[in-house]
């Protein structure tokens, strides 16, 4: 789980008083109610130095919903009012994992859309059950990913013997600290509180714009509650017939091809990093640098899989590649591992919001779909594909492990085929390592009024509003007139935009100036 910069936020939900004076609100439509009809909810101020028209609030759910009376939880939101007389109602966002946090999301969302688009909607940010500032918050395992970890390709029986028990263990302790709660983590739980966030923000619609896992979320939602959506925006998609185990080998095979294509880049600028012209020959200085870490770790916390967590966020995104080729230049070519224990530190350390993180996304993958619980099958399936795709298949398989441990037993997946929803709008670049492009081509394919924009050439995963101009352009439109392009792009996608270009080396300063894309990722929860 990549470590996650945030900033914490005070949920009161005692506190009345709005923030911000706003003209009355003109509904677009009669499904874009106003907020202030109905609506149950306090906002109070919780707006940081970035966002600093965020406010916050709560909201509780059933623990169980066929159970309404019973047991409450509480999930924490944030929101960016609407300040336009024209009120499209609230657009709910969420930025993935699953366990991602989508407090802070809100804030930038409402910044990276276009200031007309964004001011006609109140963007609504949360923290879906067990995340964050929801209570309960979970954290099985605390220290679970604390380094040095084994290897996560085993050598030999007592290799796997010991990620198999480490495994074990925070399947464990998940149960005997939630054991009462880790039933109801799940997807479908997770879309049935969404719509008592819409009845306490007294819209009678919603409109929902997800990232990653939020895609398989949003479809979700969009299932059990087609007539209460309004417009529908999935980003870098998640594939809802692979759910999970089958989609996480699909990753496997496409974060090995986006770690050879960091190596052609690295290869591509040899004069700044003296590594090769030769991508194969890079990848295989990679191979020697993750062995050396094997045998002696760097600053005793570096290690083979504290490596691969260190390189995975580069699968998500190519801003990060050159901070990642400087690390991997300097281990090699001056013996220097002070970089690469930053680039630790920034890209593959887990904080106590990582701990979180991956509590959830556990919880939620072991509940919602089954697993083997016949470690062979993980042994036989993982080996097969490690011998195409080593750079993470390993890696990936211990980090989701725990599902064939798991204290809960596994629900069967909704079929999120949909015919009964208003236009929706589906962005999937080509290249994404974390939800392949076939993803985003099958719920296309099974939400009937969908359209596919398609970023071609694009290996990051999230690719609206991060400066890609032609995505970003189908997106404010969509949202701003619930239109979506029609049959103008070739095979399954509606539209084509260009990808953007790969980065360049970091200036001599080595000042790499934030851009909307790191920012964006700085937020994202990894993995799916």
């Amino acid at each position: 789980m990549k470590k996650r910069a945030g900033v914490l936020f005070a949920v009161g939900a005692t506190v009345a008083g709005l923030v911000t004076a706003v003209p009355p609100a003109v509904s677009a439509d009669a499904g874009a109610a106003s907020a202030a009809a109905g609506t149950t909810l306090k906002w109070t101020s919780c707006g940081s130095k970035k966002y600093p028209k965020l406010q916050c609030s709560s909201v509780e759910v059933p623990l169980n919903h066929a159970d309404p009376r019973g047991r409450k939880i509480t999930l924490a939101l944030s929101r960016v009012r609407h300040t336009a007389r024209k009120f499209q109602g609230p657009l709910l966002v969420n930025p993935g994992g699953p366990g991602g946090s989508g407090l802070s999301l809100a804030g930038f969302v409402a910044g990276a859309l276009p200031r007309k688009v964004a001011a006609q909607y109140d963007v609504i940010g949360f923290d879906p059950r067990g995340v964050g500032a929801s209570k309960p918050a979970f954290d099985c395992r605390p220290g679970h990913a604390s380094p040095v970890r084994p290897d996560s390709v085993p050598r030999g029986e007592k290799d796997e013997r010991a990620n198999v028990h480490r495994a074990q263990a925070f399947a464990k302790a998940c149960g005997d600290k939630y054991g009462d709660v880790l039933p109801h983590i799940n997807t479908v739980n997770a879309a049935r509180d969404l719509d008592v966030v819409r009845r306490a923000l007294g819209a009678r619609r919603i409109n929902y714009f997800g990232y990653s896992y939020g895609t398989y979320l949003g479809a979700v939602y969009a299932k059990l509650y087609p007539q209460r959506v309004r417009r529908l925006a999935l980003d870098s998609i998640v594939d809802p017939t692979g759910t999970w185990y089958d989609n996480n080998i699909a990753q496997d095979y496409a974060f090995d091809a986006r770690h050879k294509a960091f190596a052609a880049w690295v290869a591509k600028y040899d004069a700044t990093y003296g590594l090769g012209s030769d991508p194969a020959e890079v990848e295989a200085k990679w191979y020697r640098m993750r062995e050396a870490l094997r045998k002696s770790p760097a600053g005793k916390k570096v290690g083979p899989t504290e490596l691969e967590d260190t390189y995975l966020p580069g699968a998500y995104f190519n801003g990060y590649w050159p901070h990642l080729a400087e690390a991997f230049a300097a281990y090699v070519n001056e013996k220097d591992a002070l970089p690469l224990l930053g680039a630790y530190k920034n890209f593959g350390a887990t904080d106590a919001a990582g701990d979180n993180g991956y509590s959830i996304y556990t919880s939620v993958q072991c509940r919602d779909a089954s697993w083997p619980r016949d470690w062979a099958t993980w042994r036989k399936d993982n080996w097969d594909v490690h011998e195409k795709a080593p750079f993470s298949t390993w890696n990936n398989a211990w980090y989701n492990a725990p599902c064939a441990f798991w204290p809960t037993r596994s629900l069967n997946p909704p079929d999120v085929t949909n015919d009964k929803l208003p236009p929706v709008l589906l962005l999937q670049a080509t290249e994404d390592a974390a939800t392949p492009y076939g993803g985003g081509v099958t719920l296309h394919r099974m939400l009937s009024r969908s359209a596919l924009v398609v970023e071609e050439g694009g290996g990051n995963h999230g690719i609206a509003l991060t400066g890609n101009a032609c995505v970003d352009r189908y997106l404010a439109d969509y949202l701003a007139t619930g239109k979506v392009p029609r049959g103008s792009g070739s095979g399954d996608a509606d539209a084509v935009c260009d990808a953007l270009p790969d980065p360049k080396p970091l200036p001599p300063e080595r000042a790499a100036v934030p851009t909307e894309g790191s920012t964006l990722h700085g937020l994202l929860g990894f993995r799916a």
